[in-house]
């Protein structure tokens, strides 16, 4: 705390924190800042406390700083602003970010979804218009052939066809500035769900190709409302004037890669869905849906 009262203005005190939850990779809480005039705004603060991620916080962490700089000059993306980064924890207990808090909240229920999946759309054709001035690093595929993990009773053919599509080599693309972690639990809209209010965890920004972030759309949507929500977000992204591969092999490798990406932390991903409202969306229910989604792709490359 004392790290975080460096980063506020004069006159400026914490007066509430809050705990925020559906992260999965690091600790987030919400300050209240009260300052002269009884004026009043909000801080979030970001912690990586779990001993795996602390091991990677410097890399993400910068990362993260670096892209917020980047788009803080970006108006159609309503991203956090970067009020103070401690990658390495010198001066807190666990590496840290501080960053503007944004309005609005994460909307994970199945109604009014086909409204935000346009919205999502064009927020993500939005983000990979920008144009750093400095390449981020390139993305990471997260996944091999070698660390698929086949779900119990999963269509085996159909699994072993997608891993041989993965034993190829990455199909050539031209870069571009990509969230890498593009996902309804990442974007938050305002009441109604007319508009996205921010943009947020930007801790994977890299650099590569717009098929990937959008088959990590298609994933999450196809794993949270249904399996036929991957190709309607991939339409949807086109229709908003997105540009992906022309090659159907190519867009398929991309897809695959994202989903069998998903089958190695099945149980990790859904836990936030659950806290988020949809508890429903068990381990056993989020990998049939994957297993129907994979089956599907197959069946239609």
């Amino acid at each position: 705390m004392a790290w975080v009262r460096r980063g506020l203005g004069d006159g400026e005190r914490v007066v509430r924190v809050e705990a925020l939850h559906g992260g999965v990779t690091a600790e987030m809480r919400r300050l209240t800042i009260a300052g002269p005039g009884d004026t009043r705004r909000e801080l979030v603060l970001r912690s990586y406390v779990d001993p795996f991620f602390v091991a990677r916080a410097e890399e993400a962490l910068d990362r993260e700083g670096s892209a917020l700089t980047v788009l803080a000059g970006a108006p159609d993306v309503p991203a956090p602003g970067l009020v103070a980064a401690d990658p390495t924890a010198a001066h807190c207990e666990y590496p840290s970010l501080l960053m503007t808090c944004l309005p609005g909240r994460a909307l994970l229920g199945d109604e009014g979804l086909e409204t935000r999946v346009r919205l999502l759309a064009r927020q993500l054709v939005a983000i990979h218009q920008v144009s750093p001035d400095e390449q981020p690093p390139k993305y990471e595929a997260l996944t091999t052939a070698d660390t698929v993990v086949v779900p119990e009773g999963a269509d085996a053919a159909a699994w072993a066809a997608a891993v041989d599509v993965i034993r190829e080599p990455a199909p050539p693309y031209e870069g571009r500035f990509l969230h890498r972690d593009f996902h309804p639990g990442n974007v938050l809209f305002d009441t109604p769900a007319t508009r996205i209010t921010g943009v947020v965890d930007w801790a994977g920004a890299s650099w590569g190709p717009t098929d990937l972030d959008v088959a990590h759309t298609c994933t999450n949507l196809a794993l949270v409302h249904g399996p036929q929500w991957g190709q309607r977000f991939a339409d949807a992204y086109e229709e908003a004037g997105g540009v992906l591969t022309g090659e159907a092999d190519e867009r398929l490798y991309w897809r695959v890669r994202d989903a069998l990406a998903f089958s190695e932390e099945v149980a990790v991903v859904a836990r936030p869905w659950r806290e988020a409202g949809r508890t429903e969306l068990t381990t056993s229910v989020v990998e049939g849906r994957l297993d129907t989604y994979v089956s599907g792709l197959m069946s239609s490359a």
